[in-house]
């Protein structure tokens, strides 16, 4: 698989720690881009839509959002992602502890790809990834792929 990279915003380090342990626990190749917070991942956005040269942050083949960020809210980043024409067709997942159903059909309408709560129990959070990767990085093709 070659390496497209994975971007995770995420700002629970525990969390953060959990996913990149079940990635390795998968073998995903994938490099893994970490935002830990609401504010840094939106910069990069618009800075890599812009083709912004001063950072130097890949292109993502897939976005996992959480959705309580500090500075800015995931459902905002949701918001900024499907505004802009280059990160259109980019599969978005909400990995995300909240168990509200406000958020869920809010994420769904500023169109999220998909929705998983976080399972507390590893072995599962492990298999969840590993579905993702199956899917999203393997078996999913959008536009331009």
């Amino acid at each position: 698989m070659d390496n497209k990279a994975i971007w995770l915003i995420e700002d629970n380090s525990d969390d953060i720690e959990l996913t990149l342990r079940a990635f390795r626990k998968n073998n995903l190749q994938n490099e893994i881009i970490v935002f830990n917070d609401g504010a840094t991942a939106m910069e990069n956005i618009i800075a890599v839509a812009d083709d912004d040269t001063s950072v130097n942050t890949k292109f993502p083949a897939l976005i996992l959002l959480d959705l309580k960020l500090p500075k800015v809210d995931g459902l905002e980043i949701l918001k900024v992602i499907r505004s802009n024409e280059k990160f259109k067709y980019i599969p978005v997942v909400i990995l995300t502890s909240s168990l509200e159903e406000t958020d869920l059909v809010r994420g769904y309408e500023l169109g999220a790809n998909s929705y998983i709560r976080k399972p507390v129990d590893f072995s599962k959070f492990i298999e969840a990834v590993q579905q993702l990767e199956v899917y999203w990085l393997i078996l999913n093709h959008v536009p331009g792929d």
